[in-house]
């Protein structure tokens, strides 16, 4: 049923109402990932709030599929802790505290009516600007604060919930097409706030469950995907690609599809031919999915490939002894050898050895693209075992993650807000494992502070910010955040980058750390050119190991 057609009133809420609205929420949002993923304001090849926003709901879905509610508010208080463990990035984070907030007011009501959502409406909006300690309009808060207004008429009006929903994603939308004239940044760069339309398509979701379309209807109508890459444009790939036959498995393929998806499946195909279907699939861990195989019926012809090592071994990082160190004289660090009660956030292989070499007793793999979620954080959490315990997010949309993960642990814990990985760096070699947690984050902070952190990636659209042109495919720079140069080489607007810093104050050290984008050789000779270009200064060059930026450079 369309949005605009004409439902029975809906008075009522019982928990299977409430399981099929989550559920049509989840794939409406998860349909439209990409799209989202795609408002990034700078035009950067790793935008995330779409993928965030989809695996913050995926992990509170996960807490009730396939379990049995009788009382509607204790099902939505276990998605909304759900969310909460596993939310990821700033986008997951709010998106988790709206539904927190909501949960408060219907924790306890074993049906919802119109009235308790909309005060539920209301009470996510609270705590989700009671979370952020500069509420910025223009974002998702300002789409969740029109939710609320708009439920507040509505129900007012009418008792329908069917009214409140249609209600609440009129006044959604029309917030949204507000956005960028709250925040000029939003303008320049032509797009909407991509949290704010992922909570769009989330309320879109329950709105044409309630309004009588099912959950089925709802995957049946997902958009056509886009022109799929040339094989030969395809760029590296990680994890694991499975492939299998199943015997007899008594679901259709979209079912078997969907179940894929929410195992964290991706690049998945599944066909039946008679009593037979295949499954190929690209995944982190194949367990899961193997095991999900193995549910359905006899598995069949087999096929595991670690796409990572073929990437590796592809690009000489990896051959029959392990991996190749980038630095022949770098030793890894033994287990527990110089462990302090640390824990850093880093991308790429590269950095991870970097931190672990500075005495960091954990490391989370996470950064663009791979935000980590709260509950991972917590995991790495638990491992250290001091009582008092320092966290290192590395990336400013990790930092709300990181401060939900210290909510949830049982220990203290203190979070440098480390917005870029040189921060993380130099806050690491402000440690001292004789001076308690509070003396060493007052030191790492004050470190952190004076590093400039420039990133070297490829534009994904044309857009101009801040009176800089860009064009797609373009090399582009950004300075402490903030696009400040582009070009045809990443060299050159790294050099450009650099050259801004250096004009208003006088630094020391460079540090390259190249990514999978780029080579030791190509930083190498960047590291010559800036040696000639300031030969009094120490420059530096490391792996990083980060997907998609060719370099990251600490300049201090």
């Amino acid at each position: 049923m369309s949005e605009s057609q004409s439902a029975p009133p809906t008075r009522v809420l019982r928990a299977p109402d409430v399981r099929d609205m989550l559920g049509a929420a989840l794939e409406v949002l998860r349909q439209h990932k990409d799209e989202v993923d795609a408002l990034n304001v700078f035009p950067v090849p790793d935008g995330d709030t779409g993928a965030n926003m989809a695996l913050t709901m995926q992990s509170a879905w996960k807490e009730i599929d396939d379990k049995s509610f009788d009382h509607a508010g204790a099902m939505f208080r276990a998605f909304a802790m759900g969310a909460i463990r596993g939310a990821r990035g700033n986008s997951g984070v709010i998106l988790s505290q709206i539904l927190r907030g909501m949960a408060d007011t219907m924790g306890d009501l074993p049906e919802f009516d119109a009235k308790a959502l909309a005060q539920a409406f209301r009470q996510g909006q609270k705590i989700a600007y009671q979370g952020v300690m500069q509420p910025v309009e223009g974002t998702i808060l300002t789409i969740i604060r029109a939710v609320a207004d708009a439920g507040e008429h509505a129900v007012a009006l009418n008792d329908d919930i069917g009214f409140l929903f249609e209600t609440s994603l009129n006044k959604a939308r029309s917030a949204l097409a507000q956005t960028p004239e709250m925040l000029p940044v939003l303008k320049q760069a032509g797009v909407v706030d991509a949290g704010g339309q992922g909570l769009v398509y989330i309320i879109k979701g329950m709105t044409r469950y309630v309004q009588g379309e099912t959950i089925l209807a709802i995957q049946q109508a997902a958009p056509t995907p886009g022109p799929q890459p040339h094989l030969a444009d395809l760029g590296d790939e990680w994890g694991y690609d499975i492939q299998y036959l199943i015997y007899n498995a008594r679901p259709d393929e979209d079912a078997i599809r969907h179940r894929l998806i929410d195992l964290g499946g991706e690049s998945i195909v599944v066909g039946r031919s008679g009593t037979i279907t295949k499954v190929h699939v690209h995944g982190e861990d194949p367990g899961p999915f193997l095991s999900y195989g193995a549910s359905l019926g006899h598995l069949d012809d087999v096929v595991v490939e670690n796409m990572t090592l073929q990437t590796l071994r592809r690009r000489g990082e990896w051959d029959e002894n392990g991996p190749i160190a980038a630095d022949a004289g770098q030793e890894e660090m033994t287990p527990g050898e110089h462990c302090s009660n640390v824990v850093a956030v880093a991308p790429g292989e590269g950095f991870a050895s970097v931190f672990k070499s500075l005495g960091a007793c954990q490391v989370v793999t996470g950064g663009q693209t791979m935000n980590p979620s709260a509950e991972e954080l917590l995991q790495a959490l638990e491992r250290v075992p001091e009582s008092e315990i320092i966290l290192l997010p590395n990336n400013k949309n990790i930092i709300m993650a990181a401060h939900q993960a210290a909510s949830l642990a049982d220990k203290k814990v203190f979070v440098v807000e480390t917005r870029t990985l040189p921060q993380g760096v130099a806050a690491m070699f402000a440690f001292n494992p004789d001076l308690e947690a509070a003396t060493n984050v007052r030191q790492m902070q004050a470190m952190a502070a004076h590093v400039h952190a420039i990133e070297v990636t490829t534009a994904v659209r044309d857009t101009q910010i801040n009176g800089v042109e860009v064009n797609e495919n373009d090399a582009i720079a950004l300075a402490d955040g903030d696009l400040c140069c582009t070009g045809k080489h990443p060299d050159e607007v790294a050099l450009q980058a650099i050259a801004s810093l250096e004009e208003n104050e006088e630094n020391d050290v460079i540090t390259i750390y190249y990514g999978r984008p780029g080579s030791e050789e190509q930083a190498q000779n960047l590291a010559r050119a800036l040696t000639e270009r300031y030969p009094d200064k120490e420059i530096d060059v490391l792996s990083g190991g980060q997907p998609h930026y060719h370099y990251i450079i600490s300049v201090e």
